[in-house]
């Protein structure tokens, strides 16, 4: 059982596990650099967090409730979203003549940009969680 501390630590830890699952399939991309016909992949969860954000900070009190005038009438449907991260082959990198499409100097790249991105996500945690903290410390001082 674990204690949720906010609707952002939840959101910031789901970040931090897209960000290590893009780092291994970047690395997976690298490790395969001489493997004939292999095609780079990479995934895509921008959209899957975006979604979880907007249903974590969702505010019901400024939602415009549907009237169901006629017992006909369909019920109004709940916005559960069930977007998830999507795997992709990179495309657009020319194939070697082992139709290997892999480019050294794209994942390089796009490992550091992810590297960057997770140590981003980090900070906000510690920030995040520094917050409880100094509430707990300062609650601590008055007792």
């Amino acid at each position: 059982m674990s204690i949720e501390i906010s609707k952002t630590h939840s959101l910031l830890t789901k970040a931090m596990d897209y960000r290590v699952a893009r780092q291994d399939m970047i690395a997976s991309n690298i490790a395969n650099a001489d493997t004939p016909y292999y095609k780079p992949r990479d995934i895509s969860f921008e959209d899957a967090l975006i979604a979880q954000k907007n249903a974590l900070y969702q505010d019901n009190a400024h939602q415009l409730k549907i009237a169901q005038t006629d017992s006909r009438h369909l019920a109004p449907k709940e916005e559960t979203s069930q977007i998830k991260p999507t795997l992709f082959f990179r495309d657009g990198h020319m194939a070697r003549n082992d139709g290997n499409s892999v480019d050294i100097d794209v994942e390089t790249t796009e490992m550091s940009k992810n590297s960057i991105m997770f140590n981003a996500i980090v900070m906000a945690a510690k920030k995040d969680a520094g917050i409880f903290k100094s509430v707990i410390d300062a609650s601590a001082k008055v007792n």
